[in-house]
């Protein structure tokens, strides 16, 4: 797996993620358990938290939602985390893992290996073989 040096801007985007997952947390609500930082290519982050309801939302699908409502559709970096995660991050689920390759299929993840070091690397490394859009807009896999 192709990996990057994680960075000190890194470290920061990991402690907005938890920043913002204080803002959200209610005691004794399990309804915002996860947050998230994404930085876009031009330098901004946006930040979320999965909102559980009837449907529900990933926290990475409450970022990039955020950062594509303010005209960002370039990413470079996302990281989740929770403190019951390895090394208190989280690796976005396939859904996300999706999603995250459809909007910008160069995004850098950063998450846990199986040893709990923090890691960075690309989305396509998380989703091999992904379902692609060709650059007509037309379908491939």
């Amino acid at each position: 797996m192709r990996t990057y040096e994680i960075t000190d801007e890194d470290n920061e985007m990991i402690k907005m993620a938890y920043d913002t997952l204080a803002k959200a947390s209610v005691e004794g609500n399990f309804f915002h358990t996860v947050g998230s930082c994404l930085k876009t290519s031009s330098g901004n982050y946006y930040t979320g938290v999965n909102c559980d309801c009837i449907h529900g939302s990933c926290a990475e699908f409450i970022a990039v939602g955020k950062a594509v409502s303010s005209g960002e559709h370039d990413f470079d970096t996302i990281v989740s985390v929770h403190p019951d995660g390895p090394a208190g991050l989280f690796s976005p689920c396939g859904n996300c893992r999706q999603m995250l390759m459809e909007y910008s299929p160069s995004v850098k993840v950063i998450l846990a290996d199986d040893d709990g070091n923090i890691i960075k690397t690309d989305i396509g490394e998380l989703l091999p073989l992904a379902w692609k859009r060709l650059p007509t807009g037309d379908l491939m896999h």
